[in-house]
């Protein structure tokens, strides 16, 4: 069976229920498009998961800044569509602007009438009126807190995807981190009946994380990237040989970062995998997260620490 392309709500939810209404598992892959294998890993974990798998393609203007890549983010969509049928995905969901956020308002403050919004709007042009969904305690740290907002837009469209969808599972990749734990606490607080699954990092040859936004770096950023999975791999070597002082493992990455003169670090914290505050002492495990500027391209990436002899 061909490869459905859902481009509105009511489309979307006739054809998950129908599959759900035939006693097939349902497993969803939230994308902003511009696919890449770590997105390819999640759709091949759904597919060891569920009967059916569906995947959404939208860049969400909710989670950008104003001063952010929006209008510039890829929209490859025919491409994307063509991995993702190679895979066996058997509905994307590809909405426009103006369909997930019906009721919108301009910066400038009139109403806008929905169908005015196209891909290109700038993000402050496509806020809702009224409702949204914020994860308060996690949403404000670290990614939070450099880019006010970001979580806020990112629980409201995860929520809505849920409903719309209302899939078994849910896949999202661990190179979000910070996303993840705030999406488990949403689906905790909300009691909101799907299994989060996440899915390991997926690696360059030379440890850079998968990123859409890498395909941004120019040639000289890009051998420069790497110094995160440096800095990170510093910081777990330092921990197998008995480290175990958060603030001199966090000082020790960010010496490797500062080292590298294209990059400017924006944050490296150790915190606790689940409530994101810092970790003094890691024998029981940590989180890593570091973020850092090469050029005009801002990349992150992180690392568990499992001390020798935790699983």
């Amino acid at each position: 069976m061909p490869m459905e392309i859902l481009r509105t709500i009511a489309e979307a939810r006739t054809a998950c229920r129908n599959r759900k209404d035939a006693h097939l598992s349902l497993a969803l892959v939230p994308t902003m498009g511009a696919l890449h294998a770590g997105h390819l890993s999640l759709v091949q974990s759904a597919r060891e998961r569920a009967d059916v798998v569906a995947a959404s393609v939208f860049v969400n203007p909710l989670q950008f800044g104003p001063d952010e890549d929006f209008t510039r983010y890829p929209r490859p969509f025919e491409h994307d569509c063509g991995l993702l049928e190679a895979q066996g995905v058997a509905l994307v969901f590809a909405p426009a602007p103006e369909e997930m956020y019906p009721f919108r308002r301009l910066a400038a403050g009139g109403p806008t009438q929905a169908g005015e919004c196209s891909a290109a709007a700038t993000p402050e042009a496509v806020v809702p009126d009224s409702t949204f969904v914020e994860v308060g305690g996690l949403s404000d740290k670290l990614e939070g807190r450099s880019r006010p907002g970001h979580f806020r837009g990112v629980a409201t469209v995860v929520a809505k995807l849920f409903h719309i969808v209302e899939p078994d599972l849910a896949f999202f990749g661990q190179k979000d981190a910070q996303q993840v734990v705030v999406i488990r606490r949403m689906v905790r607080d909300l009691n909101l009946p799907v299994e989060i699954v996440v899915c390991p990092i997926v690696r360059e040859p030379d440890g850079l994380a998968m990123s859409s936004r890498n395909a941004y770096l120019d040639p000289a950023h890009r051998r420069a990237a790497t110094v995160l999975y440096r800095a990170l791999m510093r910081m777990e070597d330092l921990t197998r040989a008995g480290e175990r002082d958060g603030a001199r493992l966090a000082e020790a990455g960010r010496r490797v970062i500062q080292e590298e003169p294209l990059a400017r670090l924006d944050y490296l914290e150790v915190v606790a995998p689940e409530t994101l505050d810092s970790v003094p002492d890691v024998s029981s495990g940590a989180l890593v997260v570091v973020a850092a500027a090469l050029g005009k391209t801002r990349l992150i990436d992180n690392l568990l620490l499992k001390p020798q002899g935790k699983p």
